[in-house]
């Protein structure tokens, strides 16, 4: 299983994040937990300052803005 986090405030880009990354999950097979990171001390942690972040099994993958269904895919296949 895959540890997802998704770091923002919370906003509407945030949640399509992770709403994207759930159904590539899903379509794809495998399962993954998603947690969403708010604090923004934790979020700073991870040396991430454009929301939103994603770190998958402890490893920032992505930063800022919505992120592609082709990179969630390698993502997640690896």
């Amino acid at each position: 299983m895959k540890t997802i986090k998704v770091l923002g405030p919370g906003c509407k880009r945030c949640q399509t994040t992770a709403d994207i990354l759930r159904a590539e999950a899903e379509r794809l097979g495998l399962a993954v937990e998603i947690e969403k990171v708010t604090d923004y001390a934790e979020i700073a942690a991870f040396g991430v300052v454009s929301t939103p972040g994603i770190v998958i099994d402890g490893k920032v993958v992505h930063a800022g803005g919505l992120p592609k269904v082709e990179d969630i895919d390698g993502w997640l296949a690896a």
